[in-house]
């Protein structure tokens, strides 16, 4: 299995796998063929369906620029492809094409060339487990801690990597509880991160509190992100509200230290590889459950280490996480991630806490194991339609577009 830095990514929203990943497509080729005169960039599959909404064309010719690039959105449905999210960067000098690559964008920002191995790369991994069962036996056996199996596998300034993660998360929601007005795209989508903030004088009850407070964060976050900020992938910028919120809410609550949640980011970091190894974590490949169920799973996972609870309690609070997303769909308006993404940050927000407190009280009768249930998840996003997987051709992308 890969570093879990391949999880967090610091980056321009609004997707990791639409605007991030062809970004680093377009630069890995410039790179590598700096004497290209012009350029044909190809989108296929849910890259040419959603790309113009969600900037995907933008964030190719910021750059690629100053050479001259053409792209083209093929939305030819009857074209084979490896992935939903495939792109072809061909690369022209005196009009005589001098070279051509087609990249897959896996989710997350992560790229791979057309025929890669698309799971394990061996060579490349840190990590010889690739499961949760194989982790966790190996820290019961030893007796340590999800997170210091983590340390333990990780380069010696990994800790300082999550440090700077935490630092522009929580830059994420300082800035968007600052900004108020429309976010763009067309949709009128007000901000609203503010307003849930500044209502915090309100007398209220503390689970009322908690709700108001958790889902402002995870606003701030997602509009940010919608509004092409600052954001860190969590596994992905569609779902990068989600760990976050929770975390900023129970530090400041329990007056964790950032060491603390350092920690918490490791573990979650661990659950969202894991999800990424064995299934996947795009949206156009599994539905919207691969990115905002993966990151409920994450931030549950967090929040247990925080308490310092035991490996069968994390595993059981990662678990029902993602259990209770399979099947969600990905159906972004207009192909931008605002409606319903950023709604669906908060609620998976709140609900990566109840997860926590069941798994607080119920972990020794659970039945299904997290590695069944990435399993699971999998198998069900190849089963999903395809106009369900970030495609804008079914569920509220069609409906909206019809009222």
């Amino acid at each position: 299995m890969k570093s879990i830095r391949n999880i967090y990514k610091t980056g321009i929203g609004p997707s990791s796998s639409h605007t991030m990943g062809p970004a680093f497509a377009a630069k890995s080729f410039s790179e590598k063929y700096p004497d290209c005169e012009s350029i044909q960039v190809t989108l296929y599959g849910s890259l040419a369906k959603t790309g113009k909404g969600h900037g995907t064309d933008r964030a190719i010719l910021e750059v690629l620029s100053p050479v001259e690039t053409e792209i083209i959105f093929n939305t030819d449905e009857s074209i084979p492809l490896e992935h939903p999210n495939t792109m072809t960067i061909a690369g022209y000098k005196s009009d005589e094409k001098i070279a051509e690559t087609t990249f897959l964008s896996i989710g997350g920002g992560e790229i791979r060339t057309k025929g890669e191995i698309a799971k394990t790369e061996k060579g490349s991994d840190l990590y010889a487990e690739n499961s949760f069962s194989e982790i966790a036996a190996i820290c019961k056996e030893r007796n340590i801690r999800l997170s210091d199996y983590v340390f333990e596998h990780e380069a010696p300034d990994f800790r300082n990597f999550l440090g700077n993660v935490w630092h522009t998360m929580q830059a994420a929601i300082r800035d968007g509880l600052s900004r108020t007005g429309e976010l763009p795209g067309g949709l009128g989508v007000k901000r609203k991160a503010q307003k849930l903030f500044n209502q915090r004088h309100i007398d209220e009850s503390p689970q009322t509190k908690e709700n108001r407070l958790v889902c402002a964060y995870a606003f701030a976050v997602s509009e940010q992100n919608a509004d092409c900020g600052l954001i860190v992938t969590a596994p992905t910028c569609g779902s990068c509200g989600v760990l976050p919120a929770v975390l900023k809410y129970m530090q400041d609550k329990n007056s964790f230290s950032d060491d603390d949640v350092i920690r918490a980011l490791a573990v979650a970091g661990l659950i969202g590889q894991i999800v990424s190894t064995n299934a996947s974590i795009s949206g156009a490949e599994c539905g919207c459950q691969a990115e905002i169920g993966t990151a409920c799973s994450m931030a549950s996972a967090a929040l247990a280490e925080l308490f310092e609870m035991g490996i069968d309690q994390i595993e059981y609070a990662a678990e029902i996480a993602l259990e209770h997303h399979l099947g969600l769909t990905c159906d972004p308006v207009c192909g931008l991630v605002q409606i319903p993404c950023i709604e669906r940050n908060a609620v998976a927000a709140m609900r990566a806490i109840n997860a926590l407190s069941l798994a607080n009280f119920l972990s020794d009768s659970r039945k299904i194991s997290f590695d069944l249930v990435v399993e699971t998840m999998y198998q069900t996003g190849i089963d999903l339609s395809h106009i369900y997987r970030e495609t804008g051709e079914g569920g509220l992308a069609k409906l909206y577009q019809h009222k």
